[in-house]
């Protein structure tokens, strides 16, 4: 009997696992003659090479269904199991998969929803630098966000870093209460909201904590190295020459 340890990293592992593990559990079941067994963020699998080489292949597409969509449902695990591990995505995810962006939190779809947004995502996966101009509420900022966090969710990049003015409306910084991050993130707080309907809440703070995802005002970019980042300005016209 061979054995197969599968980690599972950045995976909400009630959303993959399904409720009381129902998701693994119908695959177990299609393998009777293997063992799979799921303990915390590890699934061990135990059988036969070839069965091993099937269910690693169903689990790995699997991955990537939840890494791409952000969800897994019993028709998913179905679909793959009937597929033997398959690249073909079931049929319900393809409806207007060319305006999706990306598969958010709580089953949020992100997706371009007018002719301009489907213009800045063609272009920005065309260019280096985009300039977004447009009145306020159309969305740049949503659809900036989300195109950052689909080029790390797909490795595109290894981290992003949003920054905007800090344009004071009356206030000054100084003499608003708490720390630095305390003082500046009434001013961030819209990026923080698209954030929230894209990334699950341990993730995010994951990727606030290790400077993953990087939120800051523009005044203390200055000298900054950006290797591998996907560099969001937002309300660039609040720049000083």
């Amino acid at each position: 009997m061979v054995e197969k340890i599968i980690s599972l990293e950045d995976v909400s592992l009630v959303d993959f696992l399904g409720v009381e593990n129902n998701h693994i559990k119908e695959v177990a079941a299609a393998f009777p003659m293997s063992k799979i067994i799921s303990r915390g963020n590890e699934i061990r699998v135990m059988g036969t090479q070839p069965e091993i080489i099937r269910i690693s292949d169903i689990l790995e597409s699997l991955l990537q269904h939840y890494q791409k969509y952000g969800k897994i449902t019993n028709e998913n695990v179905r679909h793959y199991l009937t597929a033997n591990g398959g690249s073909v995505a079931p049929p319900h995810v393809l409806e207007d998969e060319k305006d999706v962006i990306l598969y958010g939190t709580k089953g949020v779809v992100v997706k371009a929803r007018t002719a301009n947004q489907r213009l800045m995502v063609e272009k920005a996966a065309e260019s280096d630098l985009l300039f977004a101009i447009g009145p306020a509420g159309t969305g740049k900022t949503y659809t900036a966000v989300a195109i950052a966090v689909q080029a790390l969710k797909e490795k595109k990049v290894k981290k992003i870093i949003i920054t905007r003015p800090a344009v004071e409306a009356g206030e000054n910084l100084g003499f608003l209460p708490g720390n630095l991050e305390e003082k500046i993130d009434p001013y961030l707080r819209p990026i923080y909201d698209a954030l929230d309907d894209m990334i699950l809440g341990e993730k995010l703070k994951f990727y606030l904590e290790n400077r993953i995802v990087e939120i800051a005002p523009l005044a203390y970019m200055r000298g900054r190295t950006l290797n591998n980042a996907f560099i969001l300005l937002d309300e660039a016209q609040n720049t000083t020459p």
